[in-house]
């Protein structure tokens, strides 16, 4: 109970913080045009628009810059309807009727109005009002949610084949360099301004407002404790938040490394803890749910299947890891794994890690029929490494391209087709 109410209060600072941090930001309307460009196809159409992510991962300004679409298109102030869940005037509209009653409060002219709901999992079955609403064809929906287990089990249940997600992640590295044009600051070669990002992280708020490094991970581990309390621990009711944590902790640890629930539990066994297989597990889906954590399954290239063991899991922002464990200079490799991960999804690849015979690929993404190949080391320093990293991929025989992808500073050249490029040109590529 006590850890319970010390991060109880850590949060609402922080929330207070992040409110007058946001209204900053939203009235900067920095754009996020790849994430406008999704949803512009589905505007005016009979299906809801679904925004899911991390908390502060920037879907509350997607919300404002569709609403600003909107009235350019020439909507009227007053059909659009926007709520945040999270913001103190609309903390009474805690279930469907009482949502239902103030939304057919403001809809009272004939046509479309548009309604933009914010983290709508903070309403207690919120589904049955959207349904009826949809079902009225009087309303156009856009929402926006940080759990996924809440939002799809609703959505599968009263909103089935009426519904399209659009999954919302941080700043990516081209996003972040945006950000910092945006808002005036001094271009900064590509090479410098990496390296700040991987210091930084990619949640829009450290971007929006100038922070120094300290400051910066204060917001993070505000942003982590608001996740991890509000998401996990307590809409879980989890009795062991202490245990709970030592797994996240392992997890942030261990990113870019081959996960076995059973080697957690074995290594929480050394320290005196005892949790289960089946409880990690079950946490892991917790994890994930609130976005913290996403897994990546194996594939067999031989066989041509998705293994069911030995995946990895990567953190949905970098600056999560800093945040609990600091940076460190030994936790850079699998930052920069993750950095791709991110990367890779954010351009809508499905991503797997490669297994061909004993040997590993980083990442197999693929999109459209199309396929990438792709090695991340964080330097090549030897030709033993350079073998490790560029063997997998001449083993490959197709025609698909491959890279290793480094913070070498003179990194460039091809070997037989595979190509060594730095991190930062990797991740500014138009196409790969």
């Amino acid at each position: 109970p006590l850890c319970l109410s010390l991060h109880s209060e850590k949060t609402y600072f922080f929330n207070n913080i992040f409110t007058s941090i946001l209204t900053y930001y939203y009235w900067l309307m920095i754009p996020r045009e790849k994430y406008i460009h999704k949803i512009r196809p589905h505007m005016h159409r009979p299906v809801i628009k679904v925004l899911t992510g991390i908390r502060r991962s920037g879907k509350s300004a997607l919300l404002t810059l569709i609403a600003d679409e909107l009235k350019q298109q020439g909507i009227k102030d007053d059909h659009i309807i926007h709520i945040n869940f999270e913001e103190s005037r609309f903390f009474s509209l805690t279930n469907a009727l009482l949502l239902d009653e103030y939304l057919r409060g403001k809809m009272t002219e004939s046509g479309m109005y548009f309604l933009l709901l914010d983290e709508i999992q903070e309403v207690e079955n919120w589904e049955k009002t959207i349904n009826s609403l949809l079902a009225s064809g009087a309303a156009d929906v856009y929402l926006t949610g940080s759990n996924s287990r809440l939002l799809s089990s609703e959505l599968s249940t009263y909103l089935a084949g009426r519904c399209v997600e659009i999954p919302t992640h941080t700043l990516t590295f081209s996003e972040s360099r945006i950000f910092a044009e945006h808002l005036g600051a001094a271009r900064t070669d590509r090479k410098p301004a990496f390296i700040s990002y991987l210091k930084t992280g990619g949640f829009p708020l450290l971007h929006a407002v100038p922070y120094d490094e300290e400051a910066g991970r204060m917001v993070v581990n505000g942003i982590y404790d608001s996740v991890i309390l509000r998401d996990v621990i307590q809409r879980y009711s989890l009795r062991n938040a202490e245990l709970f944590e030592r797994l996240v902790l392992f997890l942030f640890e261990n990113v870019g490394s081959i996960f076995s629930a059973k080697s957690v539990s074995d290594f929480l066994k050394s320290q005196n803890r005892q949790l289960s297989v089946n409880t990690v597990y079950e946490y892991l889906r917790m994890l994930e749910e609130a976005f913290v954590i996403r897994r990546v399954a194996r594939y067999d290239m031989a066989g041509k299947r998705v293994l069911k063991t030995l995946e990895k899991y990567y953190v949905s922002d970098i600056s999560l890891i800093s945040a609990v464990l600091g940076f460190r200079d030994t936790k850079i490799s699998g930052m920069l794994e993750n950095i791709v991960y991110l990367e890779l999804i954010s351009r809508d690849y499905a991503v797997y890690i490669g297994k061909s015979g004993e040997k590993e690929i980083d990442f197999i993404a693929e999109k459209n029929g199309e396929r990438i190949y792709i090695q991340v080391s964080r330097a090549i320093l030897s030709d033993e490494t350079r073998d490790r990293e560029f063997s997998p991929l001449l083993a490959v025989r197709d025609h698909y391209p491959k890279y290793v992808v480094t913070m070498d500073e003179f990194a460039g050249g091809t070997i037989d087709g595979v190509r060594h490029v730095h991190i930062a040109d990797f991740l500014l590529m138009d196409a790969w």
